[in-house]
């Protein structure tokens, strides 16, 4: 009855805080494990560190994240860094999206069953099919034949008792056997059972009809698991018997164990059976963890103001937002536009809106290839990959400057504008580590070299001049603010063209610069624009 309490109780608070941003520390170097070491070589796109950077994608994780167990929230993280796309399983995504998004008391439930894998054991999970596991020691032969002389000498011993002074020989070599595999089983106790809850987990998920199509080729792999789910029972008792410090129980069950090296003979039997399952494993694995995303996505939809279904289709040819919005700002100022040439370019005052914009189309166009979901009123785009410049830094300990980590970002980009598919180039201030002319000469060839092949641009900039220069190829706009009464007033509005003035100076001004300075700035813009 208590047990049944608990659960009523712990439903009805899945329910009510449904939707919401979880209150949980972030530990990135335990929820990219799974990732790091996964082969990613059949993806569409790999996200790389300078894109991942770029975008804010730490913090976008943060916020995407309503993942109910670490399994989910791995898996989560590596379709974020690892983009597939197939059009089949983007609409088979979405009905199991539709067909719960209606049904608060099955996501409450399949949520509670996501919950035993909450726990941060289960951030080691992938190790079991990822792994190097153990190998044999040359050794080995001889546990068995001492376990099966344990077990006849303790038979024997009914009927002469003097056969038990063979197992009294053998307790003292049982014993530093037995403790010396304790390294070897510590290194699974936490991993190993919970492949049982996995398991059971995985099990009680199929119940669901909603979530049918998503385990439709994966109950084989159910079955191969159970394989090996006795000889797992062991290790699970023991996680549990230490957890709960039951003594008494603890020391009749290592007696066991010593007498007849049970863990040794166990532990290598999984660990053999473990060698030949990694397929299976990483297979259920990846249901649990598709099934917390789509949960994560019904939640993250929940809490959005504004979201849609993207419309991604390798016939667009142009992005077209309406009332696209940036995820992590909050009540954020929307914009709508379309990129009719393919090449977008942006200019406007610090802090007027641009690079937040950009990121905004980087943000939604990987929002959508994954999470079936942008945040706009209408959101539709090619298939491409993207790229980035956006953010770089010196690196000190290379004596590396910005300029050339930057020409070496640009480089990676261009050599992949080369490629069959089109991309998406999101660039912040081209070359801003080197002088005016050199800058403005370069980033129009850069540009120009992008817009000529199958890149759809998207470029901000404080050179006014490479507005001049491109105003064939690209489509202008630009970001700007105003000044009433003293005051700097942004409404981070997009605007078609270029801006008709500048208020650098007079922003000066409103700082209580010298007038002096005031005076000869204005006199040199001046002087250098007629």
């Amino acid at each position: 009855m208590i047990f049944f309490s608990r659960k009523r109780k712990r439903l009805a608070q899945l329910k009510d805080s449904f939707g919401q941003l979880k209150g949980d520390n972030f530990n990135f170097k335990l929820i990219e494990n799974y990732h790091a070491k996964k082969d990613n070589s059949g993806s569409f796109q790999l996200i790389s560190d300078q894109i991942w950077k770029d975008l804010d994608m730490d913090l976008f994780f943060t916020y995407i994240d309503r993942t109910s167990s670490k399994v989910g929230q791995q898996y989560l993280y590596h379709r974020l860094r690892s983009i597939e796309w197939n059009s089949d399983q983007f609409s088979e995504q979405e009905k199991v999206i539709s067909d719960l998004e209606n049904c608060p008391e099955e996501i409450s439930k399949i949520q509670y069953l996501l919950g035993k894998l909450n726990s941060r054991k289960a951030y080691y999970l992938p190790y079991l099919f990822q792994g190097k596991h153990l190998k044999l020691p040359r050794w080995f032969f001889m546990i068995p034949l001492l376990s099966i002389t344990a077990l006849i000498s303790i038979f024997l011993s009914f009927f002469n008792p003097n056969f038990i002074l063979i197992t009294l020989t053998l307790v003292p070599i049982h014993t530093a056997i037995h403790y010396y595999n304790k390294l070897n089983v510590n290194l699974y106790i936490d991993s190993i059972p919970l492949l049982l809850t996995l398991s059971g987990v995985a099990k009680k998920l199929m119940k669901f009809e909603q979530l049918s199509p998503l385990f439709k080729n994966r109950k084989q792999s159910l079955k191969i698991i159970d394989q090996v789910k006795r000889r797992i029972a062991v290790f699970k008792l023991e996680q549990k018997i230490e957890s709960d410090v039951e003594v008494a129980y603890w020391f009749l069950l290592e007696l066991i164990k010593i007498t007849f090296l049970l863990e040794p003979l166990l532990l290598f039997s999984v660990i053999g059976k473990l060698k030949t399952k990694r397929k299976e494993i990483e297979d259920v694995f990846n249901f649990i963890g598709q099934v917390d995303m789509i949960i994560s996505i019904i939640a993250l939809r929940k809490s959005s103001k504004a979201y849609c279904l993207p419309n991604i289709n390798l016939n667009n040819k142009s992005i077209e937002g309406v009332d696209m919005s940036h995820p992590l700002i909050n009540n954020c100022v929307t914009n709508s536009f379309k990129s009719s040439s393919k090449s977008f370019l942006l200019t406007g005052s610090n802090m007027s809106g641009k690079t937040t914009f950009i990121r905004a189309i980087g943000l939604n166009c990987i929002s959508g290839l994954v999470l079936n979901t942008c945040f706009a009123n209408s959101f539709s785009y090619p298939l491409f990959k993207i790229q980035s410049v956006i953010r770089i830094s010196d690196d000190i300990t290379s004596a590396s400057s910005y300029f050339f980590n930057e020409v070496g970002a640009i480089k990676v980009i261009l050599n992949e504008s080369d490629a069959e598919h089109s991309n998406l180039i999101l660039l912040d201030e081209l070359f801003k580590g080197t002088n005016t002319i050199e800058r403005i000469a370069s980033a129009k060839a850069i540009l120009s070299y992008l817009h000529q092949r199958k890149c759809y641009v998207f470029v901000s900039t404080h050179d006014i001049e490479l507005t001049t220069l491109l105003k064939n190829e690209f489509d202008l706009f630009h970001f700007g603010e105003s000044i009433d009464k003293q005051e700097i007033i942004f409404d981070y509005k997009l605007k078609e063209g270029i801006p008709s003035k500048s208020n650098a100076i007079e922003i000066l001004k409103l700082n209580n610069y010298p007038l002096c300075v005031i005076l000869e700035s204005k006199q040199i813009a001046s002087n250098m624009t007629n």
